[in-house]
Order: structure tokens, then sequence, then C-alpha cells
């Protein structure tokens, strides 16, 4: 091929025709197949939006720096990489691509919705009906929130799931971003017994705005999108023999649910808050059912609608 991008075909090609492939072709034959499949592919794509968009230098450092910039602000107590993610609605769509079940099912598991950054590994292990509230009694709308852990295709209840909870503060602050808050506030985990019923205290969450001092920030500035996100609260349920369910719970009424900021509302996981008579630590009720699928009823799922299981171990 000549210097100017001439090929025997007669056509030309404003950009060598065959730089692509020659960077998929080096990869060595130790590569398992599925890294070969997924490095390949992303190698095209990245390629061809460089072409199609005739990408220069200095907007290619900025995303670099985008991204190194991410990876400075990322700890333990926050995860920027993961805000990057969630803005562009890449961990929402990846979230729809793992756990899509078929459309015609007469029942399903609980839908799943994304983790987000602000998940921490060993929150407190609390007996059921404890509070996960702690130093900020007065603030907010006290809740009790109960229900059950059934396996979705028989109905029976799963002993020994154990629901992993948080959400943020009546100030919109999860607690690793609030000084003033206990460590671990507003985090628990519950371990359902014989009958798959739990039940705890918590509050009425809030909207609030995802961090945005960040690289995250930059490209919601950018693209002149807002920060906020629908008040809500995150769950991961795991159990022996089951499939876990990472997934959130949105407040039907709060502002933000058409347009949230990182495209997780899903319309199963609408919930209801609702006034109590009777209970001195609480104002609302909220009661929610979970249904969880086994390892086996998943991928019998997952065959039936093409997908292929990714089962993450938390």
């Amino acid at each position: 091929m000549a210097s100017n991008g001439a090929v025997s075909d007669g056509k030309t090609h404003k950009f060598n025709p065959h730089f692509t492939e020659a960077v998929i072709n080096a990869t060595g034959p130790k590569a398992t197949p599925r890294v070969r499949q997924l490095t390949s592919s992303l190698i095209r794509h990245l390629h061809d939006f460089a072409r199609e968009n005739e990408l220069t230098v200095d907007e290619w450092m900025s995303g670099v720096e985008l991204l190194n910039e991410a990876g400075r602000m990322s700890d333990d107590r926050r995860n920027e990489g993961q805000l990057v993610c969630d803005v562009l609605g890449l961990e929402s769509l990846v979230d729809e691509i793992t756990y899509k079940l078929t459309s015609d099912a007469a029942d399903e598991p609980t839908a799943t919705a994304i983790l987000g950054p602000f998940w921490r590994k060993d929150a407190p292990i609390r007996d059921m009906g404890d509070t996960i509230v702690s130093g900020i009694e007065g603030k907010g709308d006290r809740t009790w929130m109960h229900g059950s852990v059934s396996d979705f295709k028989t109905g029976q209840p799963i002993s020994g799931a154990v629901l992993d909870v948080w959400h943020t503060a009546p100030n919109g602050l999860y607690e690793q971003q609030d000084s003033g808050q206990e460590d671990m506030n507003l985090r628990g985990r519950f371990t359902t017994g014989e009958d798959g019923k739990y039940n705890f205290y918590c509050l009425r969450p809030v909207p609030y705005p995802i961090p945005f001092d960040g690289p995250a920030g930059k490209i919601l500035q950018a693209l002149d999108r807002h920060p906020m996100r629908p008040a809500h609260i995150h769950f991961i349920l795991s159990a022996p023999g089951y499939k876990p369910i990472v997934t959130q719970i949105f407040d039907r009424n709060s502002k933000y649910i058409e347009d949230d900021a990182v495209f997780a509302v899903k319309d199963s996981l609408l919930v209801d808050f609702k006034p109590i008579q009777g209970d001195e630590k609480a104002d609302l009720e909220l009661p929610y059912d979970f249904r969880m699928a086994t390892f086996e009823d998943a991928k019998q799922q997952s065959a039936l609608t093409g997908t292929t299981e990714q089962s993450a171990s938390l």
C-alpha cells in the first residue's frame, strides 16, 4: 500500500485502512477467547470513533486526563471511574444486558439496578427490627420497612437471605461523604429466618446530586445535564443457591424519577411510602417483597434470552 493510503482495488482511504486489523491481530495465542472477543470489539469501536470524528491529539489527551483524574480521585470511599460510567449510562446498560428476562414470563425475580459508587464492604450486621439510623434522630421521615424474600418460581420463603442496605442521610450525603455522620451510618445487613421475612427502621430517602467535583461532573456540565438522582434505597440480596440481586427501590413521588442522572429507574422498582399508626419509632411504612432466582433458574432464563450469565462475587 502506498503511503498516501492507496490500495490495490483502486479505492483510496483518508486513513490507513489496515491499521485497526494490525492492532487486533497483535493479540497473542494465549489470550482467552473471551478476552480476544472483548478487546477486538473494543479496539474496533474505539478506532472507528476516532476516525469518524477525526479525533485530534488535544481532544484525545483531554480524555486521557479525565480517566487519569478519575483514577486519582477513587479510593475505598469513592469510585469516580464507576461514576463516569454511570453518567454515561454504561452501568445501567450493562445491568440490562446481564439481567434481562423474557418479557412474557409469568413472574420474574426482583429487577436489578446499578450498584453505584457508594457501596461499602462489611456493613454492620444487625438484628431484625433494628434501625440503621444513628446520630441523626429527629431528622427525616422515620420509616419501618418490611417484607419477605422468596423464590420467584415457587413462592417459598428463603431462609438465610442477607439484605445489605444503604441510603443517604436527609442532607443527601452518604456517610463516607459526610464527616458529621457516624461511620457506617444508614447501612446494615439483615438475615432472614425460616419465614423469609425481614424488617428494619430507616429513613425516607431524599433526592441528591451525585458528586460533580470530578470527571463525572465535568461530563455532565459539558453535556448541559443536571447531576440529580431521585430518592432511593440500595440493596444487595444474597442467599445460598441463589443468584445475588443488586438493586435500588425508588420513591414513586420523588423528583427526577423521569430523568435520573444515571438512568437507573425501572417501573417495577417504584415504591410507595405509607403513613403508619401506633409505631413510636416510625412515621411511615414501606412494604416491599423481594423475589430471587436460583442459579439454575437464572441460567435457564439466560438461555431463553440469549444472554451470557456472568455472576460476579460480591
